[in-house]
């Protein structure tokens, strides 16, 4: 945007001859004119205080163009021989430079002459190096380079040709920038190397400007191009001028070129705007002066007095350039970095409220950032984020800004007087609207919130963990004071919560945010982790995000402030939601059991109590789940038994079932024992519901039945006492059985298979089972259970009557039995077929022998009498000896069956166990006969070893001494063939005793 940088002044008018030439020095200017005279304007004050027309005309040097009319204050006719071309003064070192029929430098303010460069003669062009005292002209096509030596006398340095005639020339650091008809050049000021940079225009003449930085700006027609001191295109950009300029002047900031209708000032920072135009035609010179700008017409020269870095600024911001307000703030006197900075702050500030009402949040909010305004101040733009009470911040009001701020040291222009009131207005005015309460929040505009909370929050989490790290340690350091004297307490003061303050107000903000612009993600990953990583208010977030449905953020938000039971009630009720028929399909996709069983994961070791009490709700639906999240994280199995049973009963069996199913090894036997009372208390209830309707009947089976004999049968850590005393005496036969058979009542556990169930089958299966038992526990020999059930197939009477004795009173009769029955009490003795008879293979490892085919003795079994025919249970035996006959010790049977039996029933028993014992004997037989001949051949080999002949002859040497063996004792090696002394091999064998102890490796 245009505003007042330099205010144009006439300085004087009506000079007598055409200016050609001019400079300024201190507050006066130096006239060079067509007349070859030089004529010195001063200001009217001044000139009139001086008394003019005296040969000093020294003014001092910080003096500038002043804002009042100039008169003669001196002529002097003559100075040069002809009309100056150009002219310059050397603030430095009080000099001026001038270019009429050559080079010549006068001395300021005397104007004596110093020196005339009579080399120069002819030259059109010069350009002076300050800094090293160096000048250099341009002659036609040479140019030529000078040093003042002494302050008294150019030396010549160099002169170099160029390919045309030089139109322009500058400095460029060591280098010098050329312009010529056709194109710019670099030439090295010491070898006169020409580097070709671009060609020039074809409209305008060309065109070499110095910055201060050194670089350079090269004109090309109505373009300005940067190029740095060795030529090459800088990519700033390019300065566009309305017209072709012909000279242009580089104050910072900006770049000020005369054009032929105006002078045109631009920015110097990209994209180069137009600033301002100072409408001057037909100017012929343009030349700074200090902090001004002079522009000489033909009779006429006028001021371009700067406008005060503060009014342009007020300017700026007022008629809303707020960029270029800022650079200039950059301008300021480091002697106001105080007020700079403020200044800069405010015109952040309004610069952010401006792109904030236009539609640009996210340039809003850098400015906002970059002027240091506290967050309160953001987040009063959005009336929808819900901000917690504050106790150590004031909350800004929503634009308020010091006028202090705008009190800036100027010399202010009536323009720029006028320009502030106006702007002031239009800010009180700003105040009151620039805000609406109850303006709708875009989208955007809450992403650039987000955005900003986002890069303010790493400085102010830092400054808030700092706060609670200095309150930590002054505690611990107010811990001591107790064990301190009295007299030399110290007293600490309070630590300020204002950072902790500022971090609840951000995190606050920020999850409201994150939820309005749909990144719940986002807020997750804000309040994962401990309670310490986010200073989030409670209360507010808990009540927004319930207003919002976002349940998985309210969990996290729970989680994190460690109120786990508000975290899972809110879960508990998500699921039964989903469960439920009127659920959203969202829900039902979120929130299943299994998110309650990974919430309480974490909690089974610090807190099994919560995990008990939420886990309850989920046993149901996800029971395997359930278990392994008790197992996986130790819960105690009898603190869940015990929650369960108070709490759950109905769910204590379907506990107790998963954990024997999953870690049989993992439940200790009190709990196995009351899983199998449970079961069992549901099976006495249901035999006495059915009892009653008389339905009952031993051989039904409901799924708890079967689960309890599966349990009876499988689980080795009950009772077997107490269950006995629960059971009925009239039914659960079977299990009855099962019980007395791990108390080693077999002979009650066979007979109510036999005689309560009927179920000789079930009988034999049992038998099978002990048999199987016995052979991997070697100690335990039950190879006579089949001759207890045989026993009982053949002695029913007694069977059933020792049954019903010992179930009326079970506990008291088991107890005085012995354990196992026996056929008898007598010992077997071994006869000659009692010995083991093994295969020829394999031989070692049949240990049992107890059912050996014959025996010598039985075990008293003569003087048992069966009962009468009619009652015993013949074919049953018949079937168990057919059937086990392998595993019954043939004598005791035979013994045990009644006389009356025919040899041809017994066939299917006699005839494989004959064979068998046959088979026996024939093994042992060609065992016996194989062992002798082993015999036979290891003698054999003994006496061949014995018979061996070796031959000593003179000639024999020693294998150890490698001597003659002659007549001496000797020795042979077992291969037959090495021959040693008997001394040394006796000597050999000592070494080897002494040195192995020491020589084994380890």
């Amino acid at each position: 945007m245009v505003h007042n940088a330099y205010d144009s002044v006439e300085l004087l008018k009506g000079c007598p001859a055409r200016i050609d030439a001019a400079a300024a020095y201190g507050s006066k200017l130096l006239l060079g004119c067509s007349d070859a005279s030089l004529r010195i304007y001063a200001p009217a004050s001044s000139a009139g205080a001086g008394g003019g027309g005296g040969d000093d005309v020294s003014p001092p040097a910080e003096l500038e163009i002043q804002r009042e009319a100039y008169v003669p204050e001196r002529t002097v006719t003559g100075f040069w021989k002809r009309a100056p071309l150009s002219m310059e003064v050397c603030h430095s070192r009080d000099l001026l430079l001038s270019l009429s029929e050559w080079v010549a430098l006068h001395r300021l303010p005397n104007l004596e002459t110093v020196v005339a460069i009579g080399k120069t003669k002819g030259a059109h062009v010069f350009s002076w190096d300050d800094r090293r005292g160096f000048l250099c002209v341009g002659r036609q096509k040479r140019v030529g380079i000078y040093r003042l030596d002494g302050g008294r006398e150019f030396v010549e340095v160099k002169e170099f040709g160029v390919p045309d005639v030089v139109k322009s020339m500058a400095w460029c650091g060591e280098n010098i920038c050329v312009g010529i008809k056709r194109e710019y050049m670099i030439m090295n000021s010491t070898t006169g190397a020409l580097s070709e940079i671009f060609s020039s225009g074809r409209i305008a003449p060309s065109l070499v400007v110095s910055l201060p930085s050194g670089e350079l700006l090269l004109g090309k027609d109505n373009i300005g191009v940067f190029v740095d001191q060795n030529g090459k295109l800088l990519q700033d950009g390019r300065i566009c001028w309305s017209e072709a300029p012909g000279s242009v002047i580089i104050k910072k900031p900006y770049a000020i070129g005369r054009l032929p209708r105006h002078i045109e000032i631009r920015s110097l920072r990209a994209p180069y705007p137009l600033i301002q135009t100072v409408v001057l035609r037909d100017v012929q010179l343009l030349f700074q002066s200090n902090s001004s700008l002079i522009a000489a017409l033909s009779n006429a020269v006028y001021g371009l007095l700067p406008v005060p870095l503060g009014a342009q600024i007020v300017q700026l911001t007022a008629s809303g350039d707020f960029e270029e307000a800022l650079s200039l703030c950059k301008l300021l006197p480091p002697e106001d970095s105080s007020l700079r900075a403020a200044k800069e702050s405010s015109i952040h500030i309004r610069y952010a409220h401006h792109l904030f009402e236009n539609g640009s949040y996210e340039e809003a909010m850098e400015q906002f950032i970059a002027s240091q305004v506290d967050i309160t101040y953001v987040l009063s733009l959005y009336p929808s984020i819900i901000l917690p009470k504050l106790q150590n911040i004031l909350v800004p009001e929503k634009f308020a800004d010091s006028n202090d701020e705008f009190n800036l040291s100027r010399a202010s222009s009536d323009a720029s007087d006028e320009i502030e009131s106006s702007f002031l207005s239009q800010h009180h005015e700003f105040d009151d609207n620039s805000i609406l309460e109850n303006k709708k929040m875009s989208h955007n505009a809450l992403m650039a919130l987000v955005k900003f909370l986002q890069k303010k929050r790493y400085g102010i989490f830092e400054r808030a963990t700092a706060e609670v790290t200095e309150e930590v340690v002054q505690d611990s350091i107010s811990s001591y004071e107790p064990y301190r004297s009295k007299n030399k307490k110290r007293g600490y003061t309070n630590i300020s919560s204002v950072a902790r303050e500022m971090a609840t107000v951000l995190d606050t903000a920020l999850l409201q945010a994150l939820i309005l612009t749909g990144q719940s993600s986002g807020a997750l990953d804000l309040l994962k982790g401990s309670k310490t990583s986010n200073y989030c208010d409670m209360k507010i977030c808990e009540k927004f995000l319930m207003e919002k449905n976002q349940h998985t953020v309210l969990l996290e938000l729970y989680k994190c402030n460690e109120m786990h039971h508000d975290a899972l009630k809110l879960l508990n009720q998500l699921v039964e939601e989903s469960n439920s028929g009127d659920a959203s399909s969202e829900l039902t996709q979120k929130f299943k059991p299994i998110s309650i069983i990974e919430y309480l994961k974490p909690f089974c070791r610090t807190d099994p109590m919560l995990v008990l009490e939420f886990s309850m709700n989920v046993l149901e639906s996800c029971p395997t789940e359930t278990i392994e999240l008790f197992l996986s994280g130790n819960v105690p199995a009898e603190l869940v038994n015990s929650y369960l049973k108070q709490h759950a009963p109905n769910m204590q069996s379907t506990y107790l079932e998963l954990m024997l199913s999953m870690s049989e090894s993992g439940i200790n036997p009190k709990l196995q024992n009351e899983l199998v009372h449970l079961y069992l208390s549901e099976v006495v209830d249901w035999y006495k519901d059915l009892k009653v309707q008389q339905k009952w009947d031993e051989r039904t089976y409901s799924p708890t039945r079967r689960k309890l004999l599966s349990a009876l049968d499988n689980i080795s850590g009950y009772s077997a006492d107490d269950l006995l005393r629960r059971l009925p005496i009239d039914a659960l036969y079977e299990e009855r059985a099962i019980v007395l058979g791990r108390m080693n009542q077999h002979q009650l556990a066979l007979s109510l298979y036999v005689h309560k169930l009927q179920l000789p089958e079930l009988a034999l299966v049992y038998c099978d089972r002990v048999y199987e038992a016995a052979l991997h526990q070697p100690s335990r020999t039950y190879a006579n259970i089949y001759l207890t059930l045989l026993q009982i197939y053949l002695n029913p009477k007694r069977a059933i009557k020792e049954l019903e004795q010992r179930t009326a009173n079970p506990i008291a009769e088991i107890s005085q039995s012995p354990g196992i029955q026996k056929p008898g009490s007598t010992k077997v003795k071994g006869g000659r077929h009692s010995r083991k008879i093994a295969e020829i293979e394999g031989a070692d490892k049949l240990r049992i022998s107890l059912s050996g085919t014959d025996s010598s003795r039985s075990d008293g079994d003569a003087d048992e009498t069966t009962d009468d025919g009619d009652s015993i249970m013949l074919n049953e035996s018949l079937d168990l000896l057919s059937q086990r006959w392998d595993r019954i010790n043939g004598a005791q049977a035979l013994r045990i069956l009644p006389r009356d039996i025919k040899l041809q029933d017994l066939l299917p028993f006699l005839k494989p166990l004959l064979r068998k014992s046959t088979e026996g004997r024939r093994n042992c037989s060609v065992i016996k006969s194989l062992t002798s001949h082993e015999n036979l051949q290891v003698k054999e080999e003994l006496f061949n070893c014995r018979r061996a002949v070796v031959k000593v002859d003179a000639d024999s040497m020693c294998a150890l001494c490698h001597k003659r063996i002659g007549s001496s004792v000797f020795a042979v090696y077992p291969n037959g063939k090495t021959l040693v002394h008997f001394v040394c091999f006796r000597d050999s064998q000592s070494i080897k005793a002494v040195r192995g102890p020491t020589t084994r490796r380890t």
